[in-house]
């Protein structure tokens, strides 16, 4: 094992190499190196090593020591905290379910790790609605006088007023290791042989409280897909990656079906190879985890393949096989995990954006990617939303270092354009907002009009080359001068003024991100606003507003055609059939329609 340091004695990096020699020389003696190794290698000061018995004991000791110091530069899992856990204490006479942080040599049955407190108490919600166990902190004498509320809710068989005993809540407590084991088919039959021996003995009300509780259990089952007809254990991992970010998705299939998934933010891999990622992953994540199952299938082969399947075969104790399949069934559940890690990523990043250093950081990226001359802290976006011209609408919204001002967004519903010109409605827009910005009329107080005087540091518009001109010609018009650009959805092509080509941000840039956040903000809001006028104009009649047409007329025509639609595909001599219309009167109303 060897540790490096920079002159503060921070630790830098943590590895482990057979030869300490031959590894350290190759940090010094080559100048091909990756960018984020050469970083590294220019801020060690110190390194000290370790010596260990074996390879496996090295591979403990890495994952420890990882977990301990965070180090910049290794590859691991984003969270600086001790997964949680499910734990039952089955040397208790009445076992609780209950979340701890921690495995120890206790007896106790642990399952997990999941990736948040949130995952692990969704499961522990799951699990108490299906099977009635004690959730209180009660000492059970079977004296008490009366009994919780979960009694009277099914949700626990009563061991605190004597309602049950021992062995009848042991069996409660089985029922939810073997769920959390993934063996629904063995619960069923138990059920199914309890519901049928109450029955007999004519207790129906209890026969009725199983065959609930066997129903909610089919329910559970039938949404867990089959992975394979062996009842086999395995778990599923795949990456997703962008930038100095990734995400690893587990499938955890137990007895041949799909039970459960999470993901797990990890930090540090830019530059690093997938396979080596993989494997930090596999590293810290069985380091820790409570159960190991016989075959995992992974998106790529590990480094060190052999000590691994080996220091998890002595975890597990029995035989580990690490499979990369090609081709199949299991090919395609690998795909499924990559596709559940890719998604996972998406959200990670919305959540991430949310932190205000990684806003900041992101709207400063983008400014130099646009090469403006200063940092665009306030950002304004605008997006046109309308069907075939109807209900036309446009929005404005505000984002400030990064993140979103909802104070600051506006609604505009077009005035001067009809049919669909979406051009014209964009520059409606820009031209009522930036002659707000000169003389604040229209607001309802000196506010909200100071907040139209507010200049942004970059301005957006949805769409491609065609947006970009017209919102220019406005702009230009107004004599307005701000930076400008357009982005296009179909292939997030990034149109600037005075450029034919157009700029593509690198796929996985933070800057990239941050603008389609940004578009799809403008686009939600300006749709919202869209539909809500659709609907208000839904609930009035298209007849209310043609001359002539008044209360008689209008009810006759809809008891003759029956819809607006029947009645705009309708000749104009048919309408005047209809009593107290005349010909004249007919062709105004095909005229309006």
């Amino acid at each position: 094992m060897y540790v490096y340091r920079d002159t503060r004695g921070e630790v830098l990096y943590v590895g482990k190499a057979a030869s300490l020699r031959d590894r350290v020389r190759s940090y010094f003696s080559t100048s091909a190196l990756e960018p984020k190794t050469a970083q590294m290698v220019r801020r060690i000061a110190d390194f000290s090593f370790i010596v260990t018995d074996s390879e496996q004991e090295a591979l403990i000791l890495e994952n420890s020591l990882i977990k301990r110091h965070r180090p910049r530069y290794n590859v691991r899992l984003r969270d600086d905290k001790t997964y949680p856990y499910l734990k039952i204490d089955v040397r208790s006479d009445y076992p609780r379910v209950c979340i701890t942080r921690r495995i120890e040599s206790d007896g106790a049955r642990y399952f997990g790790p999941y990736a948040s407190s949130s995952s692990v108490r969704t499961t522990l919600q799951l699990i108490k609605r299906l099977f009635p166990y004690r959730s209180c902190n009660r000492d059970i004498t079977g004296c008490d006088a009366r009994p919780c509320l979960d009694y009277h809710l099914n949700r626990c068989v009563g061991p605190c007023i004597g309602a049950t005993h021992k062995q009848g809540y042991r069996e409660a407590i089985d029922q939810v290791i073997e769920f959390l084991e993934g063996r629904n088919e063995a619960i069923l039959r138990t059920l199914r042989a309890r519901m049928r021996q109450a029955s007999a003995g004519l207790q129906f009300e209890r026969a009725g409280v199983l065959r609930d509780q066997m129903r909610a259990v089919e329910q559970v089952s039938e949404r867990q897909k089959v992975f394979s007809q062996r009842a086999e254990d395995i778990d599923v991992i795949a990456l997703a990656s962008s930038g100095d970010d990734s995400c690893a998705e587990a499938l955890f299939v137990r007895r041949g079906r799909l039970i459960d998934n999470e993901h797990y933010a990890i930090l540090g891999t830019k530059d690093e190879s997938p396979s080596r990622v993989l494997t930090s992953f596999v590293k810290q994540y069985y380091g820790a985890a409570a159960f190991v199952p016989k075959r995992l299938l992974l998106q790529y082969p590990l480094e060190e393949p052999d000590l691994i399947a080996r220091w998890l075969a002595e975890k597990r104790g029995g035989r580990v096989e690490l499979v990369v399949p090609r081709r199949g069934e299991k090919r395609k559940f690998v795909r499924m995990a990559e596709e559940n890690a890719r998604q996972a990523l998406h959200q990670m990043r919305v959540q991430w954006l949310a932190d205000v250093g990684k806003t900041q950081a992101a709207a400063e990226e983008l400014g130099e990617a646009l090469e403006l001359a200063t940092y665009p802290k306030r950002i304004e976006c605008y997006d046109i939303s309308n069907i075939q011209g109807t209900s036309a609408t446009g929005s404005m919204v505000v984002f400030e270092d990064g993140r979103p001002k909802p104070s600051l967004y506006r609604r505009f519903r077009i005035k001067s354009v009809a049919g669909a010109n979406d051009y014209a409605m964009l520059q409606e827009v820009l031209r009522r907002r930036f002659r707000r910005a000169a003389s604040g009329d229209g607001r309802p107080s000196e506010a909200q009009a100071s907040e139209w005087a507010h200049f942004p540091d970059l301005l957006i518009v949805d769409g491609g080359k065609g947006q970009l001109s017209a919102a220019l010609e406005t702009l230009s018009d107004l004599a307005v001068f701000v930076p400008l650009m357009a982005l296009a959805k179909e292939r997030e092509e990034v149109f600037l003024p005075g450029r034919a080509a157009p700029l593509v941000l690198t796929p996985n840039s933070q800057a990239l991100y941050l603008l389609q956040r940004i578009r799809d903000e403008a686009h939600r809001f300006a749709l919202a606003y869209h539909q809500r006028l659709r609907s208000r104009a839904s609930m009035e009649s298209g007849l209310d507003a043609v001359p002539g047409i008044g209360p008689k007329r209008r009810k006759a025509l809809l008891r003759r055609f029956g819809s607006l639609r029947a009645l705009r595909e309708a000749e104009a001599d048919d309408i005047a059939a209809v009593p107290g219309m005349t010909r004249t009167l007919a062709l105004r109303l095909k005229d309006y329609l």
